[in-house]
C-alpha cells in the first residue's frame, strides 16, 4: 500500500504547457488511495480543463474566489482549502507562480491557498531552459526552500520551445515516487519492527466445540494499521476473527489456540523492537481433547481444565531491549491488579481496560483506557474510537524512542 493512501492532497496547477500532465498525476494519486482537490490559476485552464480534473479527482475544481457571473455564488475559502490538506503540491510551478509564492504576491486563489497552507508544500518547476537557469528563478527556488517548501527538480528532456535541456516538469510517475520516498523517510517508526497480537484464542474440547471469548480483534488490528502507517514493519499474530488487514505491508499470521500464538510470538520476538500483546488469550484449556464429538448423554458434563502458557510473562522473561506493552481487562481493583501485572510480567507499559466503563470492552467500536508505565505513572484517557486509541498507543511507542 502506498504511503499516500488516505492522504489529502491539494494540487495547485499553474499556467504552463506541462499542465496537461496533471490529468495523469491526479489519476495516479487516486489510484494510490489519496483524496485529491485541485486549485487552478485562471491561465492554467488554457492547457487543461477543470472538467477533466474534477472528473478524475471526484471533487469540484476551484480557480476563482467566486463566480463573478453568479451573484449568489459560494465563496471559495482559501483558508479552508489550505487547512484541509495533508500536503500541497504545485505542479506545474511556472516561473511566474514561483515568483509570486516567493514574494507573497497574492493575486489569485492558488497563491492565497498556498499562503494559508499549514501542511508540507512541494513544488515541481516547469519552464524553458533559459528561464530555469535565470538568476530570478534560482532566487525563487532558494527562497522557497528556505521557507521549508520542498522542490521536486525538473528533468532533462525536450521542451516546448524545441530546445532540449533542464526545465521539463518531472513526469507524473516520478513526482509520485518522489513524494512517497520523501514521506516515508520522515515516518517516525521507519526502521522499527513491531509485533502485535490480536483477537481471541479457541481451545478445542472436541473436533466441533471449543472454549473461547468475545474478543473481535479490532483493537489489535487497529494498532497494527496505525503502526504500519507510521512506517513500522509490522507482524500481526491474530486468533480467529473475521477481520482482515487493509495495509498489504502487514505480515498477518493466523493462529487458533493459545499454544499456536505462544509459538508464533516466540518465533518473531527476538527480531522485533516493540511487542504489543492485545490478544485475549485463554487462561485455561481442556486437559484432554476428545477425538470424536462428545455425545449428549448425561444431564451434566465435567471438563477438566489446565492452564495455558502465559505468553506475555514468557516474553517478559526473555526480553532484552524490546519495548513490551501488555493489556489488562479488569472488573475490580483495576489499578492494583494492573500494577501487579507490570511487575510479574516485566512490562514497560500496560493498557488497562475496565469492564465497568461504558463503551469499553469486547465487541465495541470504542474503548476507554488507562496507561500505567513501569514507574507506575498513571494516565487515564477519554472514551475514544479504537482507531484513536490505537493512535494514542503508538504515540507512546514514538515517545519511548524520542527519549
Amino acid at each position: 500500500m502506498s504511503v499516500l493512501s488516505g492522504k489529502k492532497i491539494l494540487l495547485g496547477v499553474s499556467g504552463g504547457i506541462a499542465a496537461y500532465k496533471t490529468a495523469t498525476l491526479v489519476r495516479l494519486f487516486i489510484k494510490a488511495g489519496a483524496h485529491v482537490q485541485v486549485v487552478m490559476t485562471p491561465a492554467s485552464k488554457d492547457f487543461v480543463t477543470p472538467l477533466t480534473l474534477s472528473t478524475l479527482s471526484k471533487n469540484p475544481v476551484h480557480s476563482t474566489f467566486h463566480d463573478e457571473k453568479d451573484e449568489n455564488a459560494q465563496w471559495n475559502n482559501h483558508v479552508e482549502l489550505g487547512l484541509w490538506a495533508d500536503l500541497m503540491l504545485i505542479a506545474p510551478a511556472t516561473a511566474n507562480t514561483l515568483s509570486k509564492m516567493a514574494n507573497g504576491n497574492c493575486d489569485n486563489l492558488l497563491i492565497a491557498t498556498y499562503l494559508s497552507a499549514k501542511c508540507p508544500v512541494y513544488f515541481a518547476p516547469a519552464m524553458d531552459l533559459d528561464m530555469y537557469k535565470h538568476p530570478s528563478s534560482i532566487s525563487s527556488f532558494d527562497l522557497l526552500k528556505q521557507f521549508g517548501n520542498i522542490m521536486i527538480p525538473a528533468e532533462n528532456g525536450e521542451l516546448a520551445s524545441g530546445l532540449s535541456g533542464e526545465g521539463r516538469m518531472a513526469e507524473p510517475e516520478n513526482i509520485v515516487a518522489f513524494l512517497e520516498k520523501d514521506l516515508e523517510s520522515k515516518l517516525p517508526l521507519r526502521g522499527k519492527k513491531i509485533l502485535i497480537t490480536a483477537g481471541p484464542t479457541y481451545e478445542a474440547i472436541d473436533p466441533v466445540r471449543f472454549i473461547g471469548n468475545h474478543s473481535s480483534g479490532k483493537m489489535g488490528f487497529d494498532i497494527a494499521e496505525r503502526a504500519a502507517e507510521l512506517g513500522a514493519e509490522v507482524t500481526l499474530i491474530s486468533g480467529p476473527t473475521h477481520l482482515n488487514v487493509k495495509n498489504s505491508v502487514i505480515n498477518l499470521v493466523r493462529v487458533t489456540s493459545a499454544q499456536e500464538m505462544y509459538d508464533a510470538c516466540h518465533k518473531y520476538f527476538n527480531e522485533v523492537d516493540v511487542t504489543i500483546c492485545a490478544a485475549a488469550v485463554a487462561d485455561y484449556k481442556p486437559k484432554f481433547v476428545a477425538e470424536q464429538k462428545i455425545k449428549k448423554a448425561e444431564a451434566s458434563l465435567t471438563i477438566e481444565l489446565e492452564k495455558t502458557q502465559d505468553i506475555l510473562a514468557s516474553l517478559g522473561r526473555v526480553k532484552q531491549n524490546q519495548f513490551l506493552i501488555g493489556f489488562a481487562l479488569e472488573t475490580e481493583n483495576e489499578i492494583e491488579n494492573a500494577k501487579l501485572k507490570i511487575q510479574k510480567k516485566n512490562l514497560d507499559l500496560i493498557v488497562l481496560n475496565s469492564l465497568q466503563d461504558e463503551g469499553a470492552g469486547f465487541g465495541k467500536a470504542t474503548n476507554k483506557i488507562i496507561f500505567i508505565d513501569k514507574d507506575f505513572d498513571i494516565e487515564p484517557m477519554d472514551l475514544k474510537s479504537k482507531e484513536l486509541v490505537a493512535a494514542d498507543i503508538m504515540n507512546k511507542v514514538i515517545s519511548h524512542y524520542e527519549k
